[in-house]
């Protein structure tokens, strides 16, 4: 019960950020320079009959806020305009795109999670020894090398001298074609995202493993093994899933660099597209998209730690009382 009334909680506060965002995104179109009708005509021919369509469609004559209302119902029901470049709606662009992103985010937080948490476990219990001092360099290295950066030097390394992986495109033969291809723009993306999980992972074992109950455990005699995955592991579960919400959400703004390195089209690409042509509602499309994610990244993770550690559900109905 405890559980359902916080999520109810966040799901209100949430909304509440969702609509202030949807009205900063809504007013992109009228910060935008030159006239509101010449920013959606584009390249179009500015004839009277097109001019007065846009103006009724998108509710122009009408007051600031009374247009805001009718673009924000429209985008309740999944209706966020036409593209000014390609005069497909938002939602068909978005959508031709975004698999690509998803599927991108996706092997990225496969190889954070498979390689980050085991790393920072055993560096954690490992404390001061090789690995431990290996581990902490190479997070200190890998978070000061920004993802383009590191997707070039991926291409030049793994795509061009020793021609182990496609440099470009998402692929097109099927789901081995399209892992081969997305493998360097998904480490190029996850390896600053893994250093920031090691970290977090291995402050959180070394927190644990000076604990009392630790101690106890190794006197009983208990194996490494045993204490890693019935004290250690446990204990450092809540961290670590903070840790990996806050990795997914600045993975999709790192996204965006990475799928121009590597000509994916995903919704990165787009967006960088969107904002060289001044295509209003596209941009307008992708920034409420990423809100969204956001913001639904950020309500499972809070649900996750409710749902990992009693001790928070305890603290939050002693909050309430």
């Amino acid at each position: 019960m405890a559980i359902t009334i916080f999520l109810l909680k966040r799901i209100g506060r949430m909304a509440a950020v969702l609509v202030l965002v949807t009205f900063l995104v809504f007013s992109l179109l009228a910060m935008a320079p030159g006239s509101t009708v010449a920013t959606l005509l584009g390249t179009q021919p500015a004839t009277p009959d097109l001019v007065a369509a846009l103006q009724s469609r998108y509710h122009l004559n009408d007051p600031f806020l009374v247009q805001y209302w009718h673009w924000l119902v429209d985008a309740v029901q999944g209706n966020l305009g036409t593209s000014v470049q390609s005069g497909d709606t938002v939602t068909h662009v978005i959508a031709t795109h975004l698999p690509v992103t998803l599927e991108l985010a996706l092997y990225a937080g496969v190889l954070v999670i498979l390689v980050g948490v085991p790393a920072g476990l055993v560096a954690g219990i490992r404390r001061g020894r090789p690995f431990d001092r290996a581990v902490s360099g190479a997070t200190v290295l890998s978070m000061s090398a920004p993802p383009f950066a590191v997707g070039i030097l991926l291409i030049y390394l793994l795509g061009v001298k020793a021609a182990v992986f496609p440099v470009f495109g998402a692929g097109s033969g099927g789901v081995f074609d399209r892992i081969e291809h997305l493998t360097l723009p998904a480490i190029a993306l996850a390896l600053g995202l893994v250093a920031l999980v090691m970290r977090q992972t291995r402050a959180a074992v070394q927190d644990v493993m000076n604990q009392d109950y630790v101690t106890f455990a190794r006197a009983r005699g208990l194996g490494s093994g045993r204490i890693l995955l019935r004290y250690a592991l446990r204990n450092t579960a809540l961290p670590i899933v903070t840790a990996i919400g806050l990795v997914l959400v600045v993975a999709i703004s790192a996204a965006v660099l990475v799928e121009t390195v590597f000509s994916l089209s995903g919704a990165g690409q787009l967006m960088v597209q969107a904002v060289g042509a001044k295509d209003i509602p596209v941009v307008q499309g992708l920034a409420l998209l990423t809100a969204l994610a956001v913001i639904v990244v950020n309500l499972a993770t809070d649900a996750a730690t409710l749902v990992i550690d009693p001790r928070t559900r305890t603290a939050r109905k002693a909050g309430q009382r």
